[in-house]
């Protein structure tokens, strides 16, 4: 039995023993052969990789069954690659597996088949496929809810400049990668309502999930134990905190996973293959956005123990995770060809260098955390929930109607009655901002603020709708603009008054609102 991880390779040891199949997880490329008392050894592709003659020794000895636990690690390293071939390639049978059967990079997968498809593109050949799409119909896995949250971030780069921006609005790479960044710093109060909210939602799952719990995924150390303060803060309860792939780290996962405590936080480790079924609730509070890492991270929360049970994922509001969590169905391959207008994610090697460290102590931080930078102040804002390829939601203050409405959705439905209330509630919004009135005077208790400000907000918001009806219409931007102005009148958005722009957004919010 191969696996990626120490952590791993003695989970899948607790799991043999439950059908009376005995490995030794302890086993050392030194031990050379195993006793007697054993079927076999649970190692992981490192210890391959650095002795593949024991290993070969082991498997020719005898009939042997290789197990190879998420195979795509076995091109992680050409020294890996090489050693699974030299052990393995004479066993009587290989029995690969993998939850994300793709890589960002363009190195082969030991043992895998590859063949053209209809460009050219040589990709891997499955024996046996069981999607995300198939397992939803099953009851085999959970409906997952992405729940999105923006806000205005601002810091300061290294030159001393002061920067803001609106995390998830349309800007460079490099000011979405810092807003970014500063949303998620622990200084901020983004993450700490992200994280309170998030808690509210676990509470409504463990209605009807009593032992349901909830799963930080955070960048590195420091934000870890800042997210453990913040969360001990809320509820009173301490979180447990894994940051790791040590023996103490696993045992830390093993007594949570066995309990009913409300949160764990980990450093990356927990993305991949760890099995924590009562898992329900998560916060992605990292940089990572490749399509492998985010995958892995949210099959932490798929796993269903009994129909009806939901997952529910916080994240930020930010374009490439927009882009995933909207894709959680599709299926893909690895290829061994890089497309010549590749530009999906996939081929990143920064990033899939930082999934490789994602198992093990960081000794250092991601490009993004290289940056130098102060984060000034980051605000927190609903934005909407992503559910089946949908959106729904009109955005909303934190703790509004608005962001509630969805919080407060039950924890065990089917996959059809999430989708049913999901526009039920969408509905009521859209009927709740029609009858609000709409008098354009401050109350009392608000001070007027600057033209500018009101209308960039507005600009921005209309921006948002805007993007969010052409995914449902497939009708560009342009387009919908112009119909806008059709039907409420005024010049180009540039030269809009707040007024004639505030006519197109209750439009769009109709138009959303009523979508069936």
């Amino acid at each position: 039995m191969v696996a990626p991880t120490e952590h791993l390779k003695r989970q899948w040891a607790d799991a043999a023993d439950r059908v009376n199949l005995r490995l030794d997880p302890m086993f050392k490329n030194g031990d050379v052969t195993f006793g007697r008392h054993y079927h076999g050894v649970a190692i992981t592709y490192a210890q391959v990789g650095m002795k593949p003659e024991v290993h070969k020794a082991l498997t020719e000895a005898g009939r042997t069954l290789v197990i190879l636990d998420e195979v795509h690690h076995g091109g992680d390293a050409l020294t890996w690659g090489d050693g699974i071939r030299e052990a393995f390639g004479r066993a009587t049978r290989r029995l690969s597996l993998t939850g994300t059967p793709f890589r960002s990079d363009t190195a082969p997968i030991p043992f895998v088949e590859y063949a053209p498809d209809e460009h050219g593109i040589r990709t891997s050949q499955s024996d046996y496929s069981y999607g995300y799409g198939r397992a939803l119909a099953d009851g085999v896995v959970r409906p997952v809810l992405f729940m999105a949250y923006a806000g205005q971030m601002r810091w300061r780069t290294r030159m001393g400049d002061e920067m803001s921006a609106t995390l998830g609005e349309a800007v460079t790479k490099d000011i979405t990668a810092q807003a970014w960044r500063t949303a998620l710093s622990p200084q901020g109060d983004w993450i700490a309502a992200v994280l309170s909210a998030a808690d509210k939602r676990l509470t409504e799952v463990r209605r009807g999930v009593s032992d349901a719990g909830g799963l930080v995924i955070a960048t590195d150390h420091t934000a870890a134990r800042a997210y453990a303060a913040i969360l001990m803060k809320l509820t009173g309860e301490r979180p447990t905190v894994v940051l790791s792939d040590e023996k103490a780290a696993s045992d830390r996962i093993a007594a949570f996973s066995a309990g009913e405590s409300r949160w764990m936080v980990a450093v990356r480790m927990v993305s991949e293959g760890v099995d924590v079924p009562r898992l329900a609730v998560g916060v992605y509070a990292t940089s990572a956005s490749t399509p492998l890492f985010f995958a892995q991270a949210v099959g932490r929360f798929v796993r269903a123990r009994r129909r009806g049970e939901t997952a529910s994922i916080f994240l930020p509001s930010v374009p490439g995770l927009m882009a995933l969590a909207g894709q959680l169905e599709l299926e893909r391959d690895h290829a061994l060809d890089r497309p010549t207008n590749a530009d999906d994610g996939l081929f990143t090697p920064e990033e899939d260098a930082m999934v490789a460290e994602a198992n093990r102590e960081e000794k250092a931080s991601s490009l993004l955390e290289q940056q130098p930078f102060e984060a000034l102040d980051a605000q927190a804002s609903f934005d909407r929930v992503l559910y089946d390829g949908g959106e729904f939601g009109t955005g909303g203050e934190i703790g509004s109607l608005e962001e509630l409405d969805f919080i407060g959705i039950p924890g065990l439905l089917e996959p059809d009655q999430v989708r049913d209330l999901l526009r039920q509630r969408q509905a009521t919004q859209a009927g709740r901002a029609k009858r609000a009135p709409k008098t354009g005077l401050p109350t009392q208790a608000e001070t007027p603020r600057p033209l500018y400000q009101t209308i960039k907000e507005q600009r921005q918001e209309l921006s948002r709708l805007v993007s969010i009806w052409s995914r449902h219409s497939n009708e560009p931007h342009g387009l919908i603009h112009a119909d806008l102005r059709r039907i409420s009148g005024g010049p180009s958005v540039a030269q809009a008054s707040t007024e004639q722009i505030q006519k197109r957004i209750d439009v769009l919010r109709g138009r959303i609102g009523n979508r069936k």
